[in-house]
């Protein structure tokens, strides 16, 4: 008999499990199981989007994820920085305040 695998939940999984099934799957399989896999732009690319546009609309609480999810997509710490800094310029200083602490949060825990 073969041995199952067993994998890890995913991050939507494990916040919202049976809370709410549908949300789970669209992010678990259309989300990050399409779209992110799409060849157009490269993991490291839509890392930079991604943060970009959470930290335009001020959405820190994903922010965390998804700058370590850059770092694993070849974004450096540098980098990350540099584009909330520039970015302090066009979504406004204080929502790249706050980005930029949870920036230091995630980069420093690491």
């Amino acid at each position: 008999m073969a041995e199952t695998e067993k994998t890890e939940p995913s991050g939507a999984q494990k916040a919202f499990g049976d809370f709410a099934p549908a949300m789970v799957g669209l992010t678990d399989d259309v989300l990050f199981g399409q779209v992110w896999e799409r060849t157009e732009l490269s993991p490291k690319e839509r890392s930079l989007i991604t943060v970009a546009s959470l930290v335009t609309s001020g959405s820190t609480e994903q922010l965390v994820y998804h700058l370590g999810l850059a770092k694993d997509n070849g974004a450096t710490e540098t980098e990350l920085i540099e584009a909330i800094t520039h970015l302090a310029f066009y979504a406004g200083w204080p929502k790249a305040m706050s980005a930029m602490a949870v920036a230091k949060q995630v980069f420093q825990a690491a």
